[in-house]
């Protein structure tokens, strides 16, 4: 069973969770630990998980990333208020090869998604983001993979996975289930236009820094519609960071990264929230600690609701343009939007309703001033191509 391979959390942490107060988190969550064993998944609602695999970092790791300094930034912090049972796994280790870290990997992430529970990967480098990926083989069919980066990480068409090459291998390994990416926060000088080109080829969206950081409420409705986020903590800025060489000095403030984190908790369709690439710097594991916390904190206000299933709380508006008819839905109880797309995955929908695409009310006034939104043409010319 994959779950053996499973590191318990240090006693050094353990140690320090006693001298924690009642309402902390170290004190009400349920601990892999060393004298208690693995916790019960059981009614589980969210699983911490560290992965200290590093042997296909671009640029290679010094030192092994250290998950209790994390953990104990994590654990001072005080709950919210909040209904969902979480647990820590422990560690995973470096394996004989970096291919027996990822078979354990894509285990342990695929035994939770079958339980319904939400892992929060703590990952020494980027290149995780594929076993977690791979672990949905068998699971789901379409997956939507939205990365908060930098850098698109795409690599040489020759390049073995790496940290800053392993969206090639999801995009080209078989089974393919990657119905859509999404890169939040790409700086383009970190980005060949070759890869800008593919960007569009395949009908992938990606939304700049400074677009983003100028309205942080775009990335809602992205991250509404996605199963698995993966975020490069390079995509911080340094200074957010405790000033380590490998970040930049342009990237998310420790805000808006913190309201990217609530807002994929707050998507009722997302199943592995992925963090990598942290340095062992304590004011970088106090923003990691707080990013973790945002998106539980987030899971905490998930609405399931479907305009096709809650009719009476949806308003339904039908704009007419010169090429379409695009039918908007306002939900009255989130004041969320969506908008019908006639796309292939509509093919996987209950009692085969048409797909719905999460937008903005922009998305709507756009429409009605006869400008379609690109997010819907993009969706559009990917479920006909």
């Amino acid at each position: 069973m994959a779950y053996d391979f499973l590191v318990p959390v240090e006693d050094k942490v353990m140690a320090h969770c006693e001298l924690l107060p009642s309402q902390a988190l170290g004190k009400n969550i349920f601990i892999h630990t060393k004298k208690d064993g693995l916790p019960v998944l059981a009614n589980a609602s969210v699983a911490l998980l560290g992965v200290k695999e590093s042997r296909n970092a671009f640029e290679k790791k010094i030192e092994k990333l250290d998950t209790s300094s994390l953990r104990i930034e994590f654990y001072k912090l005080l709950m919210g208020n909040w209904n969902s049972t979480i647990i820590d796994m422990g560690d995973i280790e470096e394996g004989d090869t970096v291919e027996d870290t990822y078979f354990v990997v894509k285990q342990i992430v695929a035994g939770l998604l079958e339980e319904n529970i939400i892992p929060i990967i703590l990952g020494a480098t980027q290149d995780i983001t594929y076993p977690t990926y791979r672990a949905f083989d068998g699971i789901k069919d379409m997956v939507n993979l939205v990365a908060v980066d930098s850098r698109f990480d795409f690599g040489l068409d020759d390049e073995l996975i790496s940290s800053h090459s392993y969206m090639s291998k999801i995009i080209t390994d078989k089974p393919n289930n990657l119905f859509n990416f999404s890169n939040i926060g790409y700086q383009s000088y970190f980005n060949a236009q070759e890869e800008l080109d593919l960007m569009d080829r395949l009908f992938f969206e990606s939304y700049r820094l400074g677009e983003v950081t100028s309205d942080i409420a775009i990335v809602e409705p992205i991250l509404r519609n996605a199963n698995m986020v993966s975020l490069d903590a390079r995509a911080i800025q340094a200074s957010e960071m405790g000033y380590s060489n490998n970040f930049s000095p342009n990237g998310f403030n420790g805000r808006e990264i913190c309201a990217i984190a609530r807002y994929a908790g707050i998507s009722d369709t997302l199943n592995v929230f992925g963090i990598y690439e942290m340095e062992n710097l304590n004011q970088s594991c106090q923003l990691i600690a707080q990013i973790i916390w945002y998106f539980i904190e987030g899971t905490n206000y998930r609405i399931k609701e479907s305009p096709f299933v809650n009719t009476d709380d949806f308003t339904k508006y039908t704009v007419p343009t010169d090429t379409e008819q695009l039918v908007f839905y306002k939900s009255q109880l989130s004041q969320r939007w969506w908008v019908e797309a006639p796309m292939i995955l509509s093919t996987h929908t209950k009692h085969n309703s048409p797909a719905l695409l999460s937008c903005t009310e922009k998305d709507y006034f756009d429409a009605c001033n006869q400008n379609i939104p690109e997010r819907w043409f993009k969706a559009y010319k990917k479920g006909f191509n």
